[in-house]
């Protein structure tokens, strides 16, 4: 069933509307867990576009095992996906910096509060998030600190390949995830892919990973399929490699595969003169999690960031 979250007058005659899709078993014995799977908070972002459509269509399919309820929100910043905008575009705003939003603040605060009110409720949200145009991810949980005891478990039932657990002091409070897991609702994130593309087989493993997740929490009683084993790491276990000088990144391994200390990552070239400015390399022994896409650098822009532990040597890449 659609159902509108917000519905806000524009400027220009038209209504930014968010909707999402509710399905509720066919047997409704209250009260009932409930879980919300989010994405679309960056316009650009669209791995989780892939997600919602699955899981749609396999609520649709298999009603008989739904046993809670699923909210579907493919697109809380509406304009921003449809204009390929990563913010809000008529505020040029990022989304994900005003939550948990303001009922008596501006148009922005009061979507952001909106959303909140519609959310907070669920024992569950999962916040699906691609990387930007620049960088490649691979699919990731991402967890506050403060909240691991907690959302760890659970994170390890969404067939992710690692599971980041960020120090306190990196965490934003006016993300989503945050405003959630302030008011006691549980609230994950996933990273993965790439900005403006889908990539499927990430789609798919997530697909698999929400219904274990679901199974777990009491919302699905259908099959499921076995999910990776996830890293469970820290912020002291991720090594990062930056440019020193601005030119062209040409990779020379592949993403999400395991490295040797000084292994060679890439080079960043100058097209003009036909030379090398500077050869990067590998800040330690183990996962290449995250690869620069994007192959225009400046000084400190990023270009990896590698899981410092001890893969199985034949690893193999899924990179695409």
């Amino acid at each position: 069933m659609i159902e509108t979250v917000v519905s806000i007058d524009l400027p220009v005659g038209e209504r930014m509307e968010i909707r999402k899709n509710r399905h509720v078993p066919i047997n409704q014995n209250a009260p009932l867990p409930r879980i919300n799977i989010v994405t679309g908070t960056h316009g650009d972002e669209l791995e989780g576009q892939y997600v919602c459509y699955r899981i749609n269509q396999i609520l649709s399919q298999h009603p008989e095992h739904l046993s809670g309820i699923v909210d579907i929100y493919p697109a809380l910043n509406p304009l921003g996906v449809d204009s390929i905008t990563r913010g809000i575009p008529r505020f040029d705003l990022d989304m994900n910096r005003i939550f948990p939003g303001d009922a008596q603040g501006t148009t922005e605060e009061l979507i952001a509060w909106q959303i909140i009110q519609d959310m907070k409720t669920a024992q569950m949200t999962v916040d699906i998030h691609a990387s930007n145009i620049f960088l490649r991810e691979i699919p990731q949980v991402r967890v506050n600190v403060n909240t691991a005891d907690t959302l760890v478990p659970l994170a390890k039932e969404l067939n992710c390949d690692f599971i980041w657990v960020h120090a306190a002091a990196t965490v934003l409070e006016s993300t989503l995830a945050h405003a959630l897991n302030s008011v006691g609702s549980p609230c994950l994130v996933v990273e993965m892919g790439v900005g403006m593309r889908i990539t499927k087989t990430y789609g798919e493993r997530l697909v698999a990973g929400l219904l274990n997740l679901m199974k777990r929490l009491g919302i699905w009683t259908g099959p499921t399929e076995p999910v990776t084993l996830p890293i469970v790491s820290t912020d002291g276990k991720v090594g990062f490699v930056n440019a020193g000088a601005s030119g062209i990144f040409v990779p020379e391994v592949e993403h999400w595969n395991n490295l040797h200390k000084d292994q060679l990552l890439g080079r960043i070239i100058d097209p003009t003169s036909g030379t090398t400015l500077e050869e990067l390399t590998s800040p330690c022994d183990g996962l290449l999690f995250t690869l620069r896409e994007y192959p225009v650098v400046n000084p400190g822009s990023l270009i990896a960031r590698v899981l410092e532990v001890e893969m199985p040597q034949n690893k193999e890449s899924t990179h695409d």
